[in-house]
């Protein structure tokens, strides 16, 4: 009953001239109280010694394996340095990355970290389909992100020798914002993840097998990184998941040829986000329209009752709407 009281609130609140004050407002405060927790935490916890990433040759398939290796030798070495310095927790995270089951396309064990991990035979996909993460996503958490990408490798064809070759790349390749940060609440962090990740994609196309597809899956302020950068992409398919906004007010306005995909579990607290955006102290706060909306254009897709992290929840009805979509099998993709 609170929450349809809530949703009711914005949608009259957005209704009005001094409905829109409210939410400004509203924002205004949301945007100074949020300062001070990132500050402290930053404060209260030094520095993690790391070593810079390793310069590396650059990305064919024959020299997949040789990045992998040398990555994971960088994330024992980090692991080593975290240890010594008293970071038990980073630590192990990173020696869980070096094991030598796992693949690293990157790694930066520098600040709160970033990684690229690879799920699948990269240099023979034909379907690929990257992560793109979102608050709170730092080589601590990587496990929780890594997993939704695992699960989405063993549910994909492919990797039986039937159907499209798949693989699946979980990329943590930018300083996501705290969900109780000022950062979450503007697409500035966006715009300076964008340019990385248009990078990163054009630099798979040197990887992959020759015309391959590329899925980008966005996951909460992920979509907002992937919504500034879909113009420079050349990506099939654009998945939004739990998204606060874009920055775009519609489909048609991210400027991409890609099919725009939208979802949103039923328990999703994002639902209960302002889509809105507004001016203040120099700053654009909001994040705009929401996907989700008829007006938006997106192409809404079944995700279940999950919450906020239950997109990539294995069984779940938005991980096989998901996995459709990476292998192409949209008529088979169930409406939201």
């Amino acid at each position: 009953m609170a929450e349809r009281r809530s949703r009711g609130w914005w949608r009259r609140a957005r209704g009005s001239r001094r409905g829109r004050r409210q939410v400004r407002a509203l924002l205004a405060v949301l945007i100074t109280a949020a300062v001070v927790v990132p500050l402290t935490a930053a404060a209260a916890r030094p520095g993690i010694p790391a070593p810079a990433p390793a310069v590396l040759a650059p990305l064919t398939p024959a020299t997949l394996e040789q990045a992998y290796a040398v990555n994971r030798a960088d994330a024992a070495l980090a692991s080593r340095m975290a240890a010594a310095h008293g970071d038990r927790h980073r630590a192990a995270a990173e020696r869980e990355l070096a094991d030598p089951s796992r693949d690293l396309l990157a790694f930066d064990g520098r600040g709160a970290g970033r990684a690229v991990e690879v799920f699948g035979d990269l240099a023979r996909a034909d379907r690929v389909a990257v992560l793109v993460p979102g608050s709170d996503t730092s080589l601590d958490t990587f496990g929780r992100f890594r997993a939704g990408a695992a699960a989405l490798h063993r549910l994909l064809p492919g990797n039986t020798g039937t159907g499209p070759r798949t693989a699946v790349v979980a990329w943590l390749g930018y300083t996501t914002p705290g969900t109780v940060s000022p950062a979450v609440l503007t697409p500035g962090r966006a715009g300076e993840a964008a340019p990385a990740l248009a990078e990163f994609l054009r630099g798979l196309r040197d990887v992959t097998a020759p015309g391959a597809r590329f899925t980008l899956l966005c996951h909460s302020y992920g979509t907002v990184v992937c919504g500034r950068a879909a113009p420079h992409l050349d990506v099939t398919d654009l998945v939004l998941l739990g998204s606060p906004g874009t920055g775009a007010q519609s489909a048609a306005g991210l400027g991409t040829r890609a099919r725009v995909w939208a979802a949103r579990g039923a328990d999703d607290w994002v639902a209960d986000v302002p889509h809105v955006s507004a001016d203040l102290f120099g700053t654009t706060v909001g994040l705009g329209a929401d996907p989700l909306s008829p007006a938006f254009g997106a192409r809404v897709f079944a995700a279940g009752s999950g919450g906020h992290s239950d997109y990539f929840r294995p069984g779940s009805p938005s991980l096989a709407n998901i996995a459709r979509i990476v292998v192409g099998a949209v008529g088979e993709v169930t409406g939201g």
